[in-house]
């Protein structure tokens, strides 16, 4: 006879939060959304702590290195999608920890010889007003020079002339050797009022370029997530078999945590990666798993060495895992069974392992249902695709502009890994869809609406963190007829109009 489970399971639509008593100090600009990302004993600090309780999911059409870098400055963490070669992932990594440290390395470089018409072009498609100017044209040639909007007009100059006639040629440049400090350099930068500073080597290659503008963003970016070294964290994803050629080169390339992708996490599989892990580098590496849907499956990985554990199946917008398979649990209910397990978990062992609810979230308060649930932090997908830094292309659709977006169980992303059972190496039948969702600009706009919105709720339940948020919430499950209620009813809404 089957297990039967008495409770239906419960999506985040179907709680509320019923407000708590809030004294003066309970405000928004008051309220800590710092949690642990990787597990620690009690007592003591995670070896990673977010600012913000966000991550993006692993897939294809959400977390590349721009969305890494983007996230990173909001406080939280994306993780790069594994489902690409070891190469480009390693690649997709060390652009991002390149990106903060700094010294940039130059992505617009251009030969001497190379005319005016090849400068605008590559202005065209890298953005960049800042061109090096090399021997060869690489990034790391020797420097000769360099081009930026203040040295041509196009009004009054010839699309054919060469570089080397109208570039700031490095006699005349202000520049810096290689082992400068990043303070060194940003105080040369202001002291001679220059937007950007080449770094060179004794030998005269290029080094990387510091610029103006990435000490005003660390001003403006305040909740930012750095490493130890000030780059910007970043996550990556890994499968459950290739892990013994790219654990390495992730690690080389400075991820500072992975995780299993895998739509099932309650495995053989799982487990055979994690002690690969603890065998080759101890705890120095952090690793999360999952997903699973339940106590039992939380302790199993828990037991294994897992870092987090991710719960959700079937939640996601574009999973069809309970459609094709009839496998999974409703969210909030998995994710209130799990986080209890977690809460039991610490008490024996002394061991808090963070819980990452993955899935089921459509609407901002849903993030805030599932805090108060237990969760440390909430993997995010659709609501990330969404962005200006996704991966994916931008469309119009009927007059909508919309981003691509498709699922890592789909045929389009041919992740077969995923959804490995040690079987062939194949994708049998679809798990995910591909699909559209409607474009919403920047990041750093929408995260911080969200955030503002999650900050509110807190301070209506009297809490100012999130460990004081889930001790005082106070959650009641909604009849449908109350759901209707909760939104815009029995009246005529007047159309959006933007002039």
């Amino acid at each position: 006879m089957a297990t039967f489970f008495e409770e239906a399971s419960h999506t985040f639509n179907e709680y509320l939060l019923v407000p708590g008593y809030s004294d003066s100090n309970c405000i928004p600009a008051n309220v800590s959304l710092k949690t642990p990302l990787v597990k620690f004993k009690k007592g003591e600090k995670p070896a990673i702590e977010m600012n913000t309780p966000m991550i993006s999911a692993i897939m294809q059409s959400v977390s590349g290195d721009r969305l890494a870098i983007a996230l990173a400055k909001e406080g939280g963490v994306s993780f790069i999608y594994g489902s690409q070669s070891i190469e480009d992932e390693a690649a997709m990594v060390a652009r991002v920890k390149g990106y903060k440290a700094g010294f940039v390395t130059s992505d617009s470089n251009i030969r001497p010889d190379a005319t005016l018409r090849e400068v605008v072009a590559l202005k065209e498609a890298t953005g960049q007003s800042t061109v090096a100017v090399t021997e060869d044209g690489t990034a790391n040639g020797k420097l000769v020079g360099i081009v930026t909007g203040r040295d041509y007009r196009l009004s009054r100059m010839s699309l054919d002339q060469k570089v080397e006639t109208f570039m700031t040629p490095l006699s005349k440049l202000i520049y810096a050797k290689e082992g400068t400090t990043l303070s060194e350099a940003n105080d040369i930068i202001w002291d001679n009022k220059l937007n950007s500073l080449p770094i060179v080597s004794d030998d005269g290659h290029l080094h990387s370029f510091v610029f103006r503008k990435d000490y005003e963003q660390h001003k403006s970016n305040p909740n930012e997530l750095l490493d130890a070294s000030k780059r910007y964290v970043v996550g990556a994803g890994i499968n459950t078999r290739d892990y013994a050629q790219r654990v390495p080169a992730l690690i080389e390339a400075g991820a500072d945590v992975l995780c299993i992708d895998s739509s099932e996490g309650y495995t053989e599989w799982q487990k055979l990666t994690i002690e690969y892990v603890r065998k080759n580098y101890g705890d120095k590496v952090k690793i999360g798993a999952g997903n699973v849907v339940d106590g039992e499956g939380f302790r199993f990985l828990a037991d294994c060495g897992a870092d987090f554990i991710k719960v959700g199946i079937g939640g996601g917008s574009i999973c069809i895992t309970r459609e094709t398979k009839g496998i999974g649990r409703g969210q909030a209910t998995a994710l209130i069974d799990v986080c209890k397990a977690r809460d039991e978990y610490f008490k024996e062992t002394g061991v808090y392992v963070p819980v990452c609810s993955d899935g089921g979230i459509v609407h901002d308060h849903h993030i805030t249902l599932a805090l108060a649930m237990g969760a440390d932090f909430v993997m995010l997908g659709r609501y990330f695709a969404r962005f200006d830094e996704s991966p994916s292309a931008k469309v119009n659709v009927n007059g909508t502009l919309m981003k691509e977006y498709w699922g890592e169980g789909s045929n389009r992303a041919r992740n077969w890994q995923r959804y490995d059972l040690g079987g062939a190496g194949k994708l049998s039948f679809e798990e995910g869809v591909d699909s559209y969702v409607p474009y919403a600009g920047k990041l750093s706009d929408n995260v911080r609406q969200t955030l503002a919105k999650v900050k509110s709720t807190m301070c209506n339940c009297g809490a100012l963190t999130i460990p004081e948020f889930q001790q005082k919430a106070k959650l009641t499950l909604v009849s449908s007829v109350s759901i209707v209620e909760g939104g815009a009813h029995d009246v005529v809404l007047k159309s959006k109009r933007i002039d």
